[in-house]
């Protein structure tokens, strides 16, 4: 057998073999005070990350945005129309049958069409009576050519002329505003009526989150600006143009909303305005057309429909689907 190794160590006169077993050499004392060091190390940083764990739970607690601008309620509705936009891009158009009340008190109000393009369907047909309060030009685009050839030949200021204007009977909100400036404006022939606007639009790139039908958003049409609840619908050369329940995110779409007739060709700009009242851009466009005989129509494809079936027949049972159409009118403010 190998004779093991013997350790030689230093120890100090008068100390007994069994005392020298307990005894450090001093490359034992180095490695001793390494692990020694390392370990303090060690809980030094322990201690630094538990004391900025510490401050940034503190911190968190104590800043304004602990919890205060969480609103329960508005996420719920962003989550549910999220998912309403969802199941309608998978399912364009299709609700069920309902089970409670019977389907033709239901949908009543719809109409079969054996062709949404050929189909005849006339505007006038079952309108409210406040409906007809609404204005409307006949053949819009040569009632505008003759009114801006109109305007044009009129004597006009040319430009970079100093003017000096009196404005009478203006509000007191707008005289002790901090504003420096107003914008003066004067309007065409029928400018001052209400109707139904249609204005060609484009979701912007940077636009996100789920706006649907009939929302409350801010308008930008030309050098007015009001709140209006558009109605989304395709833009096609048809005379019948189908309902979008939320806004596209990739085309071009028509918007429709009640509001004072433009003649020039003007920018429009739809915006969001949030609780904070800040606004977020989320389409833009031009002016299209005024006019209310402009169909929209509401699609609804049932689905679960069963069939009818007779004694003595057997095959395979399919569940066909059947349309609806109904006429959409523009919603008020």
């Amino acid at each position: 057998a190998e004779e093991a190794k013997k350790l030689t160590k230093r120890v100090p006169k008068g100390t007994s073999a069994y005392q020298a077993v307990w005894m450090l050499s001093d490359d034992e004392q180095e490695e001793d005070s390494g692990m020694e060091e390392e370990e303090d190390e060690e809980e030094e940083s322990e201690e630094s990350e538990e004391e900025l764990e510490d401050e940034e739970s503190n911190d968190y607690k104590d800043s304004d945005n602990y919890d205060v601008t969480f609103d329960a309620e508005e996420e719920a509705e962003e989550l549910r129309k999220f998912r309403e936009a969802c199941e309608d891009e998978q399912f364009p158009d299709e609700i069920d049958t309902p089970i409670d009340i019977a389907a033709r008190v239901r949908f009543q109000k719809y109409r079969g069409l054996k062709s949404f393009r050929t189909s005849g369907w006339d505007p006038k047909e079952n309108l409210p009576r406040d409906y007809a309060r609404i204005s409307q030009i006949r053949n819009f685009r040569n009632v505008r050519k003759s009114l801006l050839r109109q305007s044009n030949t009129d004597k006009l200021v040319p430009p970079g002329t100093h003017v000096d204007i009196y404005i009478a009977d203006v509000p007191l909100a707008i005289r002790d505003s901090n504003s420096s400036s107003i914008t003066v404006f004067s309007l065409l022939q029928h400018e001052q009526r209400l109707s139904v606007q249609h204005v060609a639009q484009a979701r912007h790139p940077l636009s996100t989150g789920v706006v649907k039908c009939k929302e409350q958003l801010l308008a930008q049409v030309g050098f007015r600006r009001y709140m209006v609840q558009p109605i989304f619908s395709q833009h096609t050369k048809s005379n019948k143009h189908k309902m979008e329940r939320f806004m596209p995110v990739v085309g071009n779409f028509v918007a429709s909303f009640y509001a004072p007739i433009t003649l020039t060709d003007s920018p429009a700009v739809l915006f969001k305005v949030e609780v904070d009242g800040s606004v977020t851009l989320l389409s833009t466009g031009t002016l299209l057309s005024c006019d209310p005989d402009r169909v929209v129509c509401k699609r609804v494809v049932l689905s679960d429909t069963l069939p009818r079936l007779t004694r003595g027949c057997s095959g395979q049972i399919s569940f066909p689907q059947q349309r609806g159409y109904r006429l959409l009118q523009t919603s008020t403010n």
